[in-house]
């Protein structure tokens, strides 16, 4: 078995300039990148890793580690943003390891049709990623109710428990009307959506709760209007916040190999 394996990056268009620029490159563990072609015109960017490190059980073991997984995932986008920048491409999840490169070119001519559609409905197109957050304590709280001097400390409290979740109910409310206000831009500006889970845990570095996290496909004519409309969403809404990021290559809208019927990943 060969000490090395084939690490997918993505889907594109093969083009001998876009091979020269690839070659100045370096990929995940600063391998060299190169182009893996059809007979179709479609073609896999792809790097040589050790497979050591990137077999199925291998894989698992080091995925647990943060620091090397950082720095696969800084090596992943970094090649894919550098093709996105040049020509349009499908993005795969991180770590999808073959064989070699003639595994990996199998399983591109499997998903040929797949691949073709997508790279023709992505062209020309960007992802911008909109995240909403509710942070109840960036509202100023209502006046308090005046003291009852009949009420027992225990209804006293209840009572201010309740004023607590109507203010919540308050924020959530113009959180709801923010998100209106994006879907609207949406409609507007984007091709497709694609709704994320909400972040939470570790995950949810931002102050607040994040309440939506969606992406957005959106034309590149239209992305700085679309991020304009966007930004305007919580104008006025205390306690509501819009994160927006991006232009990104369209990762939310690209599909793996798994779609083809073959599984990504520790490959075969």
């Amino acid at each position: 078995m060969s000490d090395l394996m084939t690490y997918v990056y993505g889907v594109t268009r093969a083009d001998d300039a876009l091979a020269e620029r690839l070659a100045a490159l370096e990929g995940v563990v600063g391998a060299p990148v190169h182009l893996v072609p059809d007979d179709s015109g479609l073609a896999l960017v792809v790097s040589s890793v050790p497979a050591e490190d990137f077999r199925e059980e291998a894989l698992r073991r080091r995925l647990e580690d943060l620091d090397w997984l950082s720095a696969v995932a800084r090596a992943h986008h970094g090649v894919v943003e550098a093709v996105a920048a040049y020509t349009t491409v499908l993005p795969l999840r991180l770590a999808t390891v073959y064989l070699d490169d003639a595994r990996a070119r199998e399983v591109l001519a499997a998903g040929r049709e797949l691949f073709t559609d997508r790279l023709a409905r992505l062209a020309g197109h960007v992802e911008w990623g909109v995240k909403v957050y509710v942070d109840p304590s960036a509202a100023p709280e209502p006046p308090p109710v005046p003291a009852d001097t009949q009420l027992s400390p225990g209804r006293s409290y209840l009572r201010g428990r309740r004023q607590q979740q109507r203010h919540r109910d308050t924020t959530h409310r113009a959180a709801q009307r923010a998100a209106d206000g994006i879907e609207a831009a949406g409609r507007a500006y984007a091709s497709e959506r694609a709704r994320h889970r909400v972040q939470q845990g570790a995950l949810a570095e931002a102050a607040g709760e994040n309440v939506v996290n969606d992406a957005y496909l959106v034309p590149l004519e239209r992305g700085e209007a679309f991020r304009a409309e966007v930004a305007r969403a919580a104008d006025g809404l205390a306690g509501v916040r819009v994160e927006i990021t991006g232009p990104w290559a369209p990762y939310s809208f690209a599909m793996g190999p798994e779609e083809t019927g073959d599984a990504a990943g520790a490959g075969p």
